[in-house]
């Protein structure tokens, strides 16, 4: 415990550190690995996807964000620009969708405040749904919401100095985890802290991580249970003079130890438009001990949801 505690202390540049590291420590004394956590972590880039099925959105998804399925349905948050003049990103309007598993679009909600329309990826704590709300530019601001899907209400939980561009809420611990634009910070947020001082106002504590991973850039999160985090994303790589190319991939955070634990690469690309499936949102779920199920929607508008499977066996390594 000890060496745990001192890897915390060193890894992690708190602004309050000891009102969280002690809740990171000492909570979730549940380590033991979901089983789609050990279906990834069995995979590598040589891994066959297999193309299941592709259901087509009846309606206009805009720049989709982060996707949950829940039940049959998916849950998806998008951005729509309204731009005054050419590059302007200051108006704009965040969506939160909610969409039948035939593409048929069941319910929108509007989120945000004024330039803070951006939403991030979202995730789904079997209660309520996580997004932020963003101004679209790095280093801006954020709103945090928390959406109850079975009663279609929001409420904002806090506001922060820094566009969020996924948030996900550990709800062994309570700790609510979030990235930067591009990813290049990882935050951690104690929901019982955040609780207190929605009232009084005061400053609200908080762990911040720079992310020593940056083969990718993380679009979506998706809590795995057994203090892992799945993020997803995309990068783009150009060489002078030549088209770019996108690299996207899977990596899988121990969010207690602060340290990635696995990394996959996703070669695989959209049909209509060449993007990597892991350019916008994407959601994974495991159908049986030796199947991945995944689910993408890489395209913007006129967005159709790929779905495919793997077939995985399980690593002896522990």
């Amino acid at each position: 415990m000890s060496s745990r505690r001192n890897f915390l202390k060193s890894s992690l540049l708190p602004l309050s550190l000891g009102a969280l590291v002690p809740s990171l420590v000492m909570a979730n004394p549940n380590r033991s690995q979901s089983l789609l956590s050990q279906l990834l972590k069995s995979m590598t880039r040589h891994t066959i996807w297999k193309e299941v099925s592709s259901i087509s959105f009846s309606f206009p998804t805009h720049h989709c964000q982060g996707m949950v399925k829940i039940g049959e349905d998916y849950w998806v948050s998008s951005v729509e620009v309204l731009p005054k003049f050419a590059g302007d990103r200051s108006h704009g309007k965040g969506y939160l969708f909610q969409v039948s598993a035939t593409g048929q679009l069941l319910n929108s909600l509007e989120l945000g405040e004024g330039p803070l329309y951006h939403p991030s990826g979202i995730d789904f704590d079997g209660i309520h749904l996580w997004i932020a709300l963003a101004a679209y530019k790095p280093n801006s601001q954020s709103i945090i919401y928390q959406v109850n899907p079975s009663q279609m209400t929001v409420k904002e939980i806090f506001r922060w100095k820094d566009h969020l561009g996924a948030v996900a809420l550990n709800p062994d611990t309570q700790i609510l985890h979030g990235a930067s634009w591009g990813s290049r910070r990882l935050y951690q947020w104690d929901g019982k802290e955040v609780a207190k001082k929605q009232e009084s106002k005061d400053s609200i504590p908080y762990n911040s991580q720079p992310n020593p991973s940056s083969y990718i850039d993380y679009q979506d999160n998706q809590y795995l249970g057994g203090g892992e985090m799945l993020y997803s994303g995309v990068a783009t790589y150009k060489k002078p003079g030549e088209p770019a190319f996108s690299l996207g991939g899977l990596e899988i955070w121990d969010i207690l130890e602060g340290k990635v634990v696995h990394q996959l690469p996703i070669p695989l690309w959209s049909p209509k438009t060449g993007r990597v499936m892991t350019q916008n949102p994407c959601f994974l779920e495991a159908l049986a001990p030796n199947q991945v199920r995944a689910y993408f929607l890489p395209d913007d508008n006129e967005s159709s949801l790929y779905v495919y499977e793997a077939e995985v066996e399980l690593s002896n390594e522990k």
